[in-house]
């Protein structure tokens, strides 16, 4: 059986974001979750600038055309509220009642490409779109 590529990176991004809520609740323990997320992202950029310095990729900057650097500015945004959001939720809650609530960013997400982008899912996709919805429900239902 062949891995497909995008299959192979969606499954290895899976399993680095696993590690985040881990990492980001020991590490903020008596540390505020703004300051955090703040000094989380810094050493993200830091990361990324030397990822695209070692790929050679900045002279590619300047062929982003203005539709695209508003809308990656946009995800950027998106992405740091999110983390903001992400980051309290766990230093207030448990990593495994937080987790399971976050993932339903992927229906949220499929509905919103349906609406503004055209994507046609088919049954069995959104049947397994409606399974995440209640498997987000009852992986963060109260114990006990």
């Amino acid at each position: 059986m062949k891995l497909e590529p995008w299959l192979l990176y969606a499954l290895l991004s899976a399993i680095a974001a696993s590690l985040i809520p881990i990492f980001g609740k020991v590490g903020m323990k008596d540390i505020d979750s703004n300051l955090a997320t703040t000094v989380r992202s810094v050493i993200m950029t830091i990361f990324l600038l030397g990822v695209c310095s070692v790929m050679r990729l900045w002279p590619k900057v300047i062929t982003i055309d203005r539709k695209s650097l508003g809308m990656i500015a946009l995800a950027g945004v998106a992405g740091a509220t999110s983390w903001l959001f992400y980051f309290r939720a766990i230093q207030l809650g448990s990593v495994s009642q937080v987790a399971p609530i976050d993932k339903l960013s992927m229906p949220f997400g499929v509905l919103l490409a349906v609406m503004l982008l055209g994507d046609r899912p088919t049954l069995v996709n959104w049947a397994g779109v409606v399974l995440i919805v209640a498997g987000g429900y009852l992986a963060s239902m109260p114990r006990g």
